[in-house]
């Protein structure tokens, strides 16, 4: 085990764990020598998720798992208040946040593979501690939908929001496709991360993308989030909510929308 790199694994999970439409993992890797794109992204379900994690886990000295899912859902109803805050920019771009609550069934109820998940993994849910421990195991909330808004200026405005996702054929731009990819890239230039231009470029060249593209593309916005959280300076993120009520975390590259931090005070949330 090299206690000197990080490993960061983006997981867009299938919430329900429909065996026919699995979510999409990737990895990670920062040490001395850099960032690179160690895990090309692929299709996973949360028990090869487990797999993947506790495997490279053995590899490095610290381990994030940025997990497009809401980790802590203790409302029986409604939507949790970080899903309100969130749900004030998501929508006026266009967008929509998933309510979640405990009655839903096969995705958080007591039985959803999501809680099946955390015990498998048996990691830390403390983001501020991931950003300056040394070793362990983490997990954090993330929302690629929230984070594009971040670092992609021309989506965050009235209805905004790209359209890239193939499932919906009403809706779906490949030029948005294309934008999104390149959008990707850009992230991850800001960490110098190896080997993603070209998988990027693949990706913008997929003229008939498919939903688990979308995924794949989705589990590397995680990563990229999750690198970004641990590596960047502290108030180039935010962490909206906290670890009783639910909370996500998001890029904040240039500072916090007005629009997040207004919904924020008007539902006493905590942003930081």
């Amino acid at each position: 085990m090299s206690t000197s790199t990080t490993s960061v694994i983006g997981f867009d999970s299938a919430w329900t764990d429909n065996p026919r439409a699995p979510g999409g993992i990737c990895v990670l890797r920062e040490d001395e020598a850099g960032s690179r794109l160690h895990f090309m992204p692929r299709l996973a379900s949360f028990n090869e998720a487990v797999e993947i994690i506790h495997s490279e886990r053995g590899q490095v000295g610290k381990c994030l798992v940025a997990l497009d899912q809401p980790t802590i859902v203790p409302n029986l109803s409604g939507s949790r208040p970080v899903d309100k805050v969130a749900g004030s920019l998501i929508s006026w771009v266009g967008g929509g946040v998933q309510p979640a609550n405990r009655s839903k069934l096969g995705m958080f109820d007591a039985a959803a593979p999501i809680w099946r998940f955390k015990g498998a993994l048996g990691a830390i849910e403390d983001p501020e501690l991931a950003r300056t421990a040394h070793e362990g195991l983490f997990l954090l909330e993330v929302f690629p939908a929230l984070a594009l808004l971040a670092i992609e200026n021309t989506y965050c405005r009235r209805l905004g929001a790209p359209k890239y996702n193939p499932a919906n054929r009403k809706t779906f731009k490949f030029a948005h496709w294309q934008s999104v990819s390149e959008t990707v890239r850009k992230f991850g230039e800001l960490r110098a991360l190896a080997q993603l231009e070209s998988w990027c470029s693949a990706v913008s060249a997929n003229a008939a993308p498919m939903k688990a593209d979308q995924d794949k593309i989705d589990a590397m916005i995680c990563a990229l989030i999750g690198l970004h959280w641990l590596a960047a300076p502290r108030e180039q993120s935010v962490m909206i909510g906290d670890l009783e009520n639910g909370y996500m975390i998001a890029p904040a590259i240039n500072g916090i929308h007005e629009r997040l931090l207004t919904a924020a005070r008007q539902r006493d949330v905590p942003i930081r």
